[in-house]
């Protein structure tokens, strides 16, 4: 037993050898000495059982706190990828409906330019014989010889007219 109660010893001197070290480690680094020389280091350091207590109290919540902030970040992170999937939704939605438009509006405009050339081609045409018909002033004589109104035959055209005159 004295074999493995030296060895044991050893162990627990060597393990006290580099606690020892990291505790001056600590102790040595700028922040703590500033940390230390305030009025609340000083505090905590008249009254062990305080810092004992803070500590513990630091320890126990670091997991309840990691949790709340990966509950943060999660929500964050879901949030965001939910609007950006519901800004794709709506920017699809406006782009089919824009679309829709552009082709009703497309659809609408061929027909009216349909209708405008048809209107200019016939009152081309009405100018164009409008205007060979006033230049010309034989053919104007023309026109109004062939296309003047028949005279009426009152013996041809009705026999009740001619009964009437014949009284």
């Amino acid at each position: 037993m004295t074999n493995t109660e030296s060895m044991y010893q050893e162990k627990m001197q060597e393990i006290q050898k580099q606690l020892n070290s990291m505790r001056q480690t600590i102790n040595n680094n700028s922040k703590v000495v500033a940390f230390m020389n305030s009025p609340v280091g000083q505090y905590l350091n008249e009254h062990p059982c305080v810092a004992l207590t803070i500590l513990v109290f630091f320890a126990m919540s670091a997991i309840p706190v990691g949790l709340f902030l990966l509950l943060i970040i999660g929500t964050a992170v879901t949030a965001c990828v939910g609007v950006i999937i519901m800004e794709g939704i709506v920017i699809s939605v406006g782009g089919v409906a824009l679309l829709c438009v552009l082709c009703g509006l497309a659809a609408l405009s061929i027909a009216i330019s349909g209708v405008l050339c048809v209107c200019y081609m016939a009152l081309s045409s009405l100018i164009n014989y409008w205007h060979d018909w006033t230049s010309f002033p034989g053919k104007k004589q023309e026109y109004s010889e062939n296309y003047s109104q028949p005279v009426i035959d009152s013996s041809v055209s009705d026999p009740a007219m001619n009964r009437s005159e014949e009284e």
